[in-house]
């Protein structure tokens, strides 16, 4: 498919597209006159790449997972190592970080809000 055809079906911009690309995230083939061809399974990639910029990860701890992962369910391939596994851990406690500062500002915010209304 054509990038245009892969911006409709993911939601994501074809800058993005091509910036993934420029990253090593997502591949794709040339067409003889140049055009940008993306495998089926693309769609897939360019999901959980957007999954892995949501959960805070950037674009080169992104290029370090995405070989050690399936597309299709986001498994770990046969290639994971235990160096990734120790990363990923270290993001996991980093979003469980950021998701209790998360839980506290909103309970400040429900004391400001309660007291506010009096």
């Amino acid at each position: 498919m054509r990038i245009g055809e892969l911006a409709r079906r993911t939601g994501v911009s074809e800058r993005s597209l091509r910036y993934y690309e420029k990253q090593g995230l997502l591949a794709a083939e040339r067409t003889p006159g140049g055009h940008r061809e993306y495998a089926e399974a693309a769609v897939d990639r360019v999901v959980r790449i957007q999954e892995l910029f949501a959960a805070g990860l950037c674009s080169s701890k992104i290029a370090e997972l995405l070989p050690c992962m399936r597309d299709g369910d986001g498994g770990p391939s046969a290639v994971a190592t235990p160096k990734l596994v120790a990363d990923l851990t270290v993001e996991r406690a980093r979003i469980d970080r950021m998701i209790t500062d998360l839980l506290r500002s909103r309970d400040t915010l429900d004391e400001v809000i309660d007291a506010a209304r009096g």
